[in-house]
């Protein structure tokens, strides 16, 4: 890319705003050697791997490169034969741990993310180097004395000579002949040798060698010649110690130096990884999408009647806001130019926002061909350019006597010697800075030059002129900035189609221009051209009501869907306590016919006892039966027919709540009825119907089975369920046997439970009935030794006693 354009477009700034979300120097220093690429190829790579990393960081936010830490000098030094200090051992270590984790990590993630899988699998850390620094290394810095068996003795024996040396000096201090001709009780160093404070006065009183005096000359440091011999052995012992340490770090070091090459490849992967989530975590912030990149179509051999041209560039911004400016501030515009638009010209007044227009779209260009996400609406399209050039700004050069409108011819002449059909040029105050007429011509030269070239250029000008070429010439359209009358000030909203207006009189009027003057100007004025300014000012006052028009009626849809989800969740409301007061009634019922059912069996066991006939208690049972079918069954929850809108389709990523645990997750899968939703570490599968998105719109609308849906992992880390797994329906949680014969329900069981193991169902609840036991006993006759069956058990009271089995089904 045009290394001129990308200063002029503050792509650098962007970078360095990249570089503030990495976590460590090696990272940052690539995202900001990061350059656009022209390859749409590696372009969609990059964009990709930032859109894995956007879903990646909502379902596992605590990811990060753990701790990692910039070792590039530590192996540069351990390759050319240095010795590394603890604390740059310890950092190689760290960095190997972390990248350690994230391969672990990453291991039962490949399916979901593959372009992050594919980087991470550099970082395999080399063998036994964690290992190594950590048996000799502590986690402070300190060598460890069991890093070597040689350091051990000699830390030993360091410690038996020091402690003989130090009691023998510390008698000689409390000796109450030595404490007169002391300055102070205590043992001091000097040189690495042990000392005592003497004073001056009393140089002869104590046999001693004379190691350093004080400042003010009035103490001497000597060491008594008793103590000589096991100062001399301590200090050897001291030098023998250092040298081993420094033996140890060099063993280590050399280490390190022969995997240097894996350990840079290794520390590229963890810092290429940290930059996507960087890269991940500025669009976050910054609210992006992953645009839509087009490649460009190949030359037409044989171009359609009435094309002269073959077709351009696309670009289609939806609400596209600068990613500099102030996101609560900043006006979003939209900017459309189609195959066969080639020139956008932008006319409006000083500071409306013609040239923020300009650098918002060469500036998002930019980033979607670096791989970022553009601070714009969902579904926008942007063409992969070659190159881009711009001259936007001040181009005056005192250095080089260039006029600002040299700087500007000169730059043009250079854009234009490097330009092609595959390129995007953005042209800012075309024209300006020279006699107004010559300017114009000029303008409207370079503009057909372009168009003849079928270059995308976009421009910005003050020349009336240009509006009427843009007009007149096909492949070129108008475009403006608006500017309110009534505050005097822009609006810097874009209108693509409609050039700008003239406001310089209306203006002048409003701020207290005698009138007669303006009159005057008027006068001065063609009357075609103020038929023309007076028709472009009723289009725009026109479309001005058509846009306060729509957004009344937004208004009023918005406030229709509010209304209609208030009475959705009033109508729930109601459901929910008219299952509840039918549970109430329900739980009544079944203690009264536990009752009749004791009562029947005691008037069985008296008949039984009085040896009379108990058929005429059949028919009893038989009723009571029935009315123990109808007790238990479920309550089903009404759905409200009120029709909700749904905003749009759901995604992989969203957050939704469900409504059935009353809590909010992540959805990772979808099939054409189910979901699975990830709630903290646990994941649900649940019906669509149970979903709403996490702003409280319901899910109306089924969306599409997505192409590749997630797999479903367990509540636990176990291995991804193949995707093949999620093309069977689910046939729902539960069946319900009741009123059936026993070969019908058999036969239904068996069908059930088959559909129910290939949708990857983890459990499901058998409703039998409790009866007089029989269907239970032939159900559960069924499921042992069912293949797809790992265990059963009854239900809980909740959940209907012993007429429901719960089953749990085989993975």
């Amino acid at each position: 890319m045009d290394a001129k354009t990308l200063t002029t477009l503050e792509y650098f700034k962007i970078l360095d705003r990249l570089a503030g979300y990495t976590a460590f120097a090696v990272s940052a220093d690539k995202a900001r050697a990061l350059r656009p690429t022209a390859d749409i190829f590696e372009a969609r790579r990059r964009l990709a791997e930032t859109s894995e990393a956007v879903q990646m960081l909502v379902t596992h936010s605590d990811l990060s490169i753990g701790g990692a830490r910039d070792i590039r000098a530590a192996v540069d030094l351990a390759a050319h034969g240095g010795v590394l200090a603890p604390v740059d051992l310890l950092d190689v270590k760290f960095t190997l741990i972390a990248a350690r984790g994230l391969a672990r990590r990453f291991e039962r993630l490949a399916f979901q993310y593959p372009h992050l899988t594919e980087i991470v699998s550099r970082l395999p850390a080399p063998a036994g180097i964690v290992d190594a620094i950590s048996k000799a290394i502590s986690e402070r810095g300190d060598i460890l004395d069991d890093a070597s068996p040689k350091l051990a003795t000699i830390r030993r024996d360091l410690r038996v000579t020091r402690d003989r040396l130090l009691s023998k000096l510390q008698r000689m201090v409390t000796d109450p002949k030595n404490t007169p001709i002391l300055q102070d009780t205590l043992v001091t160093q000097r040189d690495g040798r042990y000392v005592l404070p003497l004073r001056a006065e009393f140089k002869g009183r104590l046999r001693s060698i004379v190691h350093d005096q004080s400042s003010s000359g009035a103490t001497l440091f000597v060491e008594p010649l008793v103590v000589v011999e096991l100062n001399n052995q301590n200090r050897e012992l001291q030098l023998a110690e250092r040298d081993e340490e420094r033996r140890i770090l060099a063993e280590l070091s050399l280490q390190i130096g022969m995997k240097a090459e894996e350990l840079r490849w290794m520390l590229d992967g963890i810092a290429e990884l940290d930059m996507i989530l960087a890269r991940a975590k500025y669009a976050d912030d910054l609210q992006a999408t992953e645009p839509i990149l087009h490649e460009f179509p190949p030359p037409l051999r044989k171009p359609a009647p009435g094309q002269t041209r073959p077709p351009g560039s696309v670009i289609h911004l939806e609400q596209a806001r600068h990613p500099l400016l102030d996101p609560q501030s900043v006006v979003a515009i939209d900017v459309e130019l189609d195959p066969q638009t080639y020139a956008l010209v932008i006319t409006g007044p000083n500071t409306g926002g013609k040239t923020v227009t300009l650098k918002t779209v060469g500036l998002l260009a930019l980033m979607a061909q670096t791989g970022l996400l553009i601070p714009a609406h969902s579904g926008s399209e942007i063409s992969c350019f070659e190159d881009i050039f711009a001259d936007i700004g001040d181009e005056q050069s005192i250095e080089q006597s260039l006029s600002t409108f040299s700087g500007h011819v000169t730059n043009i002449i250079r854009i234009l010697e490097k330009a092609n059909p595959h390129t995007l040029v953005i042209l800012d105050e075309l024209g300006a800075g020279t006699d107004p007429q010559e300017g114009a011509a000029l303008a409207r030269a370079i503009l057909t030059h372009v168009l003849g070239r079928s270059i995308t250029t976009l421009v910005t000008t003050h020349h009336p002129e240009l509006k009427v070429f843009a007009h007149s010439t096909p492949g070129v359209v108008n475009a403006s900035v608006e500017f309110d009358l009534e505050t005097l000030r822009p609006s810097y909203h874009l209108t693509v189609g409609l050039p700008g207006r003239s406001n310089a009189l209306a203006i002048a009027q409003r701020l207290g221009m005698p009138d007669e003057i303006i009159a005057a100007a008027r006068s001065e004025i063609s009357p075609d051209d103020l038929r023309a300014e007076d028709l472009l000012d009723e289009i725009h006052r026109q479309r001005d009501l058509a846009r306060q028009a729509r957004a009344a009626a937004d208004k009023a849809r918005q406030e229709a869907e509010s209304l209609r989800a208030e009475l959705v969740t009033r109508l729930d409301g109601i459901d929910d306590e008219r299952r509840k007061v039918i549970e109430q009634a329900r739980t009544q019922a079944e203690s009264e016919l536990h009752e009749v059912q004791e009562e029947l069996r005691q008037a069985r066991r008296s008949l039984a006892r009085a040896r009379q006939p108990v058929e005429a208690l059949q028919a009893i049972e038989e009723q009571v039966e029935k009315v123990e079918v109808k007790v238990e069954k479920p309550v089903e929850r009404k759905t409200p027919d009120v029709a909700l809108p749904q905003r749009r389709a759901v995604r992989l990523g969203d957050k939704v709540r469900v409504r059935s645990l009353n809590t909010q997750g992540v959805l990772t899968a979808l099939t054409e009825e189910e979901a699975e939703v990830q709630v903290g570490m646990l994941r649900i599968r649940t019906r669509l119907a149970e979903l709403e998105l996490a702003g409280g719109n319901p899910l109306v609308d089924q969306p599409a089975p997505a192409p590749a849906p997630t797999p479903r992992p367990s509540a636990s880390d176990s291995p991804p369920v193949p995707a093949a797994s999620f093309q069977a329906a689910s046939p729902g949680m539960e069946i319900d046997l009741r009123g059936q014969r026993a070969d019908e329900a058999l036969d239904a069981l068996e069908r059930y439970l088959d559909a129910a193991y290939l949708s990857g169902l983890p459990f499901v609840r058998i409703i039998h009935g409790k009866g007089t036991g029989r269907l239970r006993e032939v159900v559960r006759q069924v499921l042992h030794g069912h293949p797809h069956v790992r265990s059963f058990e009854g239900g809980s009271d909740k959940e209907g006693g012993e007429g429901v089995t719960v089953v749990k089904l085989a993975q």
